[in-house]
């Protein structure tokens, strides 16, 4: 039986991820026939191209052109007007602009030229709000892919696939859907990383489904195991929706098992770790051990996912020397490969790890790899890196890293001449009491030294912090962004992020001891995705967030930062080319450049975008209103909050359009009825 493994948008389109090579590894080790296939890439890459984008450009005119002949806009529609016209100077500009965009980012000479690169991005993240536009109200880019209703219900889910809301449907159905069909596919499985996937790959099954009714559909991965783990009878089989089965916790065994069930017409109810409805329970799975022997597995296989097509000049691959987290104590963190708390730590035997190494860079032509794992143990990144330099493997690499007292000057200098370009460092705060709730075992000194000793040594030191951890207060938090700017010399990029709670965290199992006063999940959400909190006290007020956010734009100021997965982003194949180039410093010497300037143009629209602007804050009171006053959302809640807002009524208002910019008000006739859009040209 043939395996197809399909890895969904919405992500990084830049180098492949891991999870479909680590599973194509071992399926063919094991005699099974598998077809790997980036859904991400190439359906991104169906839609970023001239004709796709002149046509979402002409939609997105046409449906202007349809609200400003309404009389009102009653709340919903204010928001779609304001993202369809934020969108125009962009939608007339990326259709003929793509095309070199794309080019650029796979040159191995213009992509390291700031302005042309930082050209190319704002290029494809215009082309990716125009996308965005004209399927209103989505927002979707290379990390998220959101619809207000869209993962409260599998129903919600089920209402978005339509080709007028689904961007990726003509890929899905006229590509993907007779691809499979024709190779003889008789499993799908799809692969669930990460949260701005869930969506695209429920509809990547409902289409699926429809259209390959006999195939028999699976789905595992991270966030899949993170939701269906917490869900149980009926709920889970809602959870299931267009799926036949389930992989929780680490998939290799689990999958082949399901596979030979199938092919052998074998009872799939006693599998173990495979979600099967049930006719009594709804749903079920039989749980065992859901950890893989890392030892035993063979390398990751990349053969036959299209290598040439991800928007890189060269081929970056994933890795995974050691798989869980060796500290696994964060109170922050739980990873969805575990029952309770993070996955079991386990290594890769190290001679093995360079012998895969070699055989990859051989086979693919590239020297350039990111070890992706959860938090590799010092000890033995250093163990593998003396391997390394004591080899022939000429290779450049980056990682994330606890920083540990064991990264000594002499150790970092073994990490750099094994071809350590890059170590992504989790110093989460600079606040000696926060670190402490944390559980982060090393104190902020050490994780100086740290930063020291590999930016001697020519390696990017890369900053994870977050604020907003329970009770920090404004102090606590500018102390971590004091501390990041007193390393600005030092550090290749950082990243600050604002807490967020997490199912299975320890913060989350007993909240009173975080001082959090209570933790809920709304209802409605049937899939039970969001975890929301209330601290017993308040740590910060309004002002008190204003200035912590002033503080970090002072620091950010000293770096070009970018977001993921661009160069200037922290873990990323961008990023660590640019490091391997220009080295540790690239990115606090590079300064954004403007995008090529294109002649702007200007219309009138019939209602008034500035005023329209302040239906954004009524549309946050009212999830506020749901989500922590209620406690619960539907539909019909928020349209009956929404209903609240006084509808727009038409001011004919001229504006000048330009790519790379928000609509510009340049006056205001009275009494004139509105002018259409010119044509793009």
């Amino acid at each position: 039986m043939k395996v197809a493994l399909v890895y969904p948008p919405a992500c990084d389109p830049t180098a492949p991820y891991l999870a479909i090579p680590t599973l194509t590894g071992f399926l063919r080790a094991h005699g099974v026939a598998v077809l790997p296939i980036d859904a991400n890439v190439e359906a991104f890459g169906a839609l970023l191209a001239e004709a796709p984008l002149a046509g979402l450009a002409d939609r997105i005119t046409a449906r202007l052109a349809e609200l400003d002949r309404r009389t009102a806009l009653p709340h919903a529609e204010q928001l779609e007007y304001l993202q369809l016209a934020r969108a125009v100077g962009d939608a007339r500009e990326v259709p003929a602009r793509i095309a070199t965009a794309l080019a650029t980012l796979r040159d191995p000479v213009r992509f390291y030229d700031p302005a042309a690169y930082d050209d190319a991005v704002d290029t494809v993240e215009a082309a990716l709000g125009v996308i965005s536009a004209a399927h209103a109200p989505l927002h979707v880019d290379f990390t998220s892919y959101r619809t207000p209703f869209g993962l409260l219900t599998i129903d919600e889910v089920a209402r978005e696939t339509s080709p007028e809301r689904d961007p990726f449907h003509a890929w899905t159905t006229g590509t993907l859907a007779p691809r499979l069909a024709a190779e003889g596919a008789g499993v799908v499985g799809i692969s669930v990383c990460f949260p701005g996937q869930l969506q695209p790959a429920y509809t990547l099954a409902f289409h699926l489904r429809a259209l390959l009714p006999d195939v028999h559909l699976t789905v595992g991965g991270p966030c899949i195991t993170q939701m269906m783990i917490r869900l149980r009878g009926t709920a889970l089989a809602r959870a299931l929706g267009p799926f036949d089965s389930a992989v929780v916790f680490e998939g290799e065994q689990p999958l082949l098992e399901l596979v030979r069930a199938l092919d052998e017409k074998r009872d799939l109810r006693t599998l173990t770790n495979v979600v099967m409805r049930d006719p009594l329970m709804g749903a079920r799975y039989v749980p065992a051990h859901g950890m893989t022997d890392l030892r035993a597995l063979p390398a990751p296989d990349f053969t036959g996912l299209p290598l040439d097509r991800y928007l890189s000049p060269t081929l970056t691959l994933p890795y995974d020397p050691t798989r869980g987290c060796y500290w696994g104590k964060c109170t922050f963190c739980h990873y969805g490969l575990a029952e309770v708390g993070t996955a079991a730590y386990r290594e890769r035997d190290v001679d093995r790890v360079v012998e895969h190494l070699a055989a990859l860079s051989a086979r693919h032509g590239t020297r350039h790899f990111y070890f992706s794992q959860d938090s590799v143990a010092p000890k033995t990144l250093v163990k593998l890196a003396t391997r390394i330099a004591d080899s022939d493997l000429s290779i450049a690499w980056g990682t994330d890293l606890k920083p540990e007292k064991y990264l000594t000057r002499e150790r970092a200098e073994t990490l750099r001449r094994a071809g350590a370009v890059a170590c992504a460092l989790g110093v989460e705060s600079a606040a000696p009491r926060v670190l402490s709730l944390i559980d982060k075992g090393a104190p902020i000194e050490v994780v100086g030294d740290v930063v020291e000793h590999l930016a001697a040594t020519g390696i990017a030191p890369e900053a994870m912090c977050f604020t907003d951890f329970p009770t920090e207060s404004r102090d606590e938090a500018l102390a971590t962004l004091r501390w990041l700017e007193a390393r600005r010399d030092k550090l290749g990029l950082f990243i600050v992020g604002t807490f967020g709670l997490t199912h299975g965290a320890l913060v989350a199992q007993d909240p009173a001891k975080f001082g959090l006063a209570d933790t809920w999940q709304v209802a409605g959400d049937e899939l039970g995705l969001g975890l929301f909190f209330a601290e017993a006290r308040p740590s910060k007020t309004g002002a008190d967030r204003a200035r912590v956010d002033r503080a970090l734009d002072r620091v950010a100021g000293a770096f070009r930062l970018r977001p993921y997965p661009w160069a200037g982003a922290v873990s990323t194949a961008h990023t660590l080319l640019v490091y391997a180039r220009h080295g540790r410093a690239a990115f606090q010497r590079r300064a954004h450049a403007d995008p090529t300037a294109a002649a702007p143009h200007e219309a009138e629209l019939a209602y008034d975008v500035d005023a329209l602007a302040s239906v954004e804050e009524r549309d946050a009171e009212i999830w506020s209103e749901l989500v922590t006053a209620r406690r619960a959302v539907s539909r019909a809640a928020y349209d009956e909050l929404a209903a609240a807002t006084p509808p727009a009524t038409p001011q004919p208002s001229r504006y000048r359009f330009a790519f790379g910019e928000a609509p510009v008000h340049v006056g205001r006739r009275r009494n004139v009825a509105p002018n259409r859009l010119p044509p793009r040209t």
